[in-house]
């Protein structure tokens, strides 16, 4: 757009409306300038103004035409269509974009040069330091879970932190940006701030700097009484409802709302927090925490569902707050549960009242922690057969929120994988070691201070079992669907992997399931500087997660011959099918589990409360009517659905392989 100086006629109409500059020649407007909608504003500094053509359709049918009205702007480039009205102190050293509407508002400025909160140090999971992470507008859940966790790695870190610097003085200036068609309305201080486009921000009270990087995808809404202070806030992302935080890093799509407050802490894709507070947290992707009373301090989640009340210390002794714990994928606790750091708790498992034990049960996933007398009861497996777990499995992918279509972290939904079942065959030994040191008829198993029931133990091998047959049957089933073979050498031939890549022990790096091999190979690549910067390491990130089921053939099928005991030169069809009907056997009777576990939620104990002043009759109807019949509820249908589709699908590759000569 072209810009030329202002002329005295104008001036004169500018002064006439109630306008002042200290150097009107410091002053340049776009060709299509007037000075019809500018009033009662004071200038100063080098100003660009463009064109005021456009009128704004606001709520309940008012219209505004664009304008800059009472207001005092200093060394500010201001777009076209914009309405810049009642600043009760400046603006100063912001570029506004095309189609803002900025007004109410106290003051917005630029104060020296400022990197946006860009670079801010976090200090997640150990409040006095050593486990940082330094947050940037590209930050990854997989790159912090690294930074945070990696410090036996000194040269990866400081690798690490160079590339972070390095971007972040690339975002330093001394002019904020509100890039085009942002609404800032009934604000108070905005300082140090970058602002993405089409953000809207109603009624804060203090933001302070940050970025906030909001797009025409996926809007940012900052809402009512926030406080944000060195921060950085991603797309799709809403802060609302007297939200306070301060060295905080909020993923993509995430909510913070109805009085959170947060420290130190990072939020990533998904992430919800109402009513609670957070501090030294690491919230891995779809880490949820509702309710009051509700504190998440100095630990790493994921897939988390925090019951009210829930809470954890990490003041172990005087030397202060420097313990952490790590509750890993999928795990909930029920209300008033407590956990005393250090402790980690295995993926998917479910914790019940007060634990101060620092047990690790990281190698039994699908488990209870149980508080007895004061006693940690580990009931190994047995959430494999709630129909809470699958249903959780479920609801993740349906309550991605992102519609950015530049993801940063790169999740992984599966239930099982080889991170999960490699800790299943991990519980599965140990637990025959536990039988073999104390013998099978022990009445109780004590392991890392946690006391397991012979009952629960014998169950516990049994669901194993199931969980470890459903996996690798899925595997060799997905691998050799829709071809036909005609002898064993076919056979042989499909399952030989497309990759080495991928045997060996998995990571779940915050959402991202990969072969540690994988990840170490990145990390070296880094400490090389063989990768120089953060776009580098988000694709090899990207890579891993497209290629995973490349890579997950490659450890299932390891893993099939030895569990199995065959080989890839003497494996038959008869071998196959007998996989097959295990797997079979094993979907079929953990569906059944799951839906009598659901039947339990239409037992004659549930319907207490319902009809109200009736008999046990109108109980009924009550609660028929509320809560539908079993028979038609949607999700015993899906799993009596899915107990067919498996069957004929194990059925259709068991045929296949019965024609294969031999």
């Amino acid at each position: 757009m072209n810009y030329r100086n202002i002329h005295d006629f104008e001036i004169a109409e500018l002064i006439k409306n109630g306008c002042s500059c200290d150097d009107w020649n410091l002053i340049r407007v776009s060709d299509e300038f007037t000075t019809k909608h500018i009033k009662n504003s004071q200038f100063s500094g080098k100003t660009t103004i463009g064109s005021l053509k456009k009128t704004f359709s606001l709520a309940g049918g008012v219209s505004k035409h664009s304008c800059i009205s009472n207001a005092v702007i200093h060394n500010c480039t201001i777009g076209d269509d914009v309405v810049i009205e009642n600043i009760q102190n400046y603006i100063a050293n912001y570029n506004i974009g095309n189609g803002c509407f900025i007004q109410n508002v106290d003051v917005i400025y630029v104060e020296d040069t400022t990197s946006f909160g860009q670079g801010t140090q976090v200090n997640v999971l150990n409040e006095t330091g050593g486990r940082e992470v330094y947050i940037t507008d590209k930050l990854s859940s997989h790159f912090a879970y690294i930074s945070a966790l990696y410090r036996h790695r000194p040269a990866l870190i400081s690798k690490m932190k160079s590339i972070t610097d390095a971007y972040c003085e690339q975002k330093k200036s001394d002019m904020g940006q509100i890039e085009d068609n942002c609404v800032i309305v009934n604000v108070g201080c905005i300082k140090n701030l970058y602002i993405g486009e089409h953000c809207i921000i109603k009624g804060a009270m203090m933001l302070k700097n940050g970025t906030i990087n909001s797009n025409g995808t996926a809007p940012v809404y900052i809402g009512r009484n926030v406080i944000a202070e060195e921060f950085i806030v991603l797309s799709g992302s809403r802060l609302d409802g007297g939200t306070i935080i301060s060295k905080s890093f909020v993923g993509q799509a995430c909510v913070l709302d109805k009085g959170y407050s947060a420290s130190d802490s990072l939020f990533f894709s998904n992430c919800q927090g109402e009513n609670g507070e957070a501090c030294a947290l690491f919230a891995g992707p779809f880490t949820v925490t509702h309710h009051k009373s509700t504190l998440l301090i100095a630990g790493m989640f994921s897939f988390m569902n925090a019951g009210s009340g829930s809470n954890q210390s990490n003041h172990m002794y005087k030397l202060g707050p420097i313990h952490q714990g790590i509750i890993e994928r999928g795990a909930k606790t029920t209300s008033n549960s407590y956990i005393l750091w250090p402790a980690k708790v295995g993926p998917f498992s479910l914790i019940i009242g007060r634990h101060s034990h620092h047990s690790d049960t990281s190698n039994f996933p699908f488990s209870y922690l149980i508080e007895n007398d004061n006693t940690t009861h580990l009931v190994p497996a047995i959430n494999l057969k709630s129909v809470g777990t699958i249903r959780d499995a479920k609801k993740w992918p349906e309550r991605d929120r992102r519609k950015d279509s530049n993801k940063l972290d790169f999740i992984n939904f599966n239930l099982l994988s080889p991170y999960t079942i490699q800790k299943v065959l991990a519980g599965l030994n140990t637990l025959k070691q536990l039988q073999d040191t104390a013998g099978k008829t022990s009445d109780i198993y004590t392991y890392q201070s946690c006391i397991i029931t012979n009952t629960s133990l014998r169950r516990a091998l049994q669901l194993y079992e199931i969980v470890i047959h459903k996996f690798l049957g899925n595997s060799i089933i997905k691998r050799l669907e829709n071809t036909e073979f005609k002898n064993n050498e076919e056979i042989r031939k499909q399952l030989i992997p497309d990759t080495n890549a991928g045997s060996g022990e998995w990571l779940d790096i915050s959402g991202l399931i990969a072969p540690k091999s994988e990840i170490e190979n990145l990390l070296s690549k880094i400490e090389e500087s063989k990768i120089t910067n953060l776009q580098e390491i988000n694709n090899v990130f990207e890579q891993l997660h497209k290629n995973y089921y490349s890579l997950e053939w490659t450890w299932a099928w390891e893993v099939i011959q030895d569990f199995y005991n065959i080989t890839p030169d003497t494996i038959t069809a008869n071998d196959v099918i007998k996989i097959v009907e295990q797997w079979k056997t094993s979907v079929i009777n953990l569906d059944r589990m799951i839906y009598e576990d659901a039947r339990k939620e239409f037992s004659l104990s549930f319907k207490t409360g319902f009809g109200a002043d009736g008999n046990i009759q109108e109980q009924a109807m009550d609660f028929k009517y509320v809560r539908g019949a079993f028979d038609n509820n949607p999700f015993v249908i899906t799993t009596l659905k899915h107990i067919e589709e498996k069957s004929e699908l194990g059925d259709e590759l068991i045929k296949r392989m019965k024609t294969v000569n031999n």
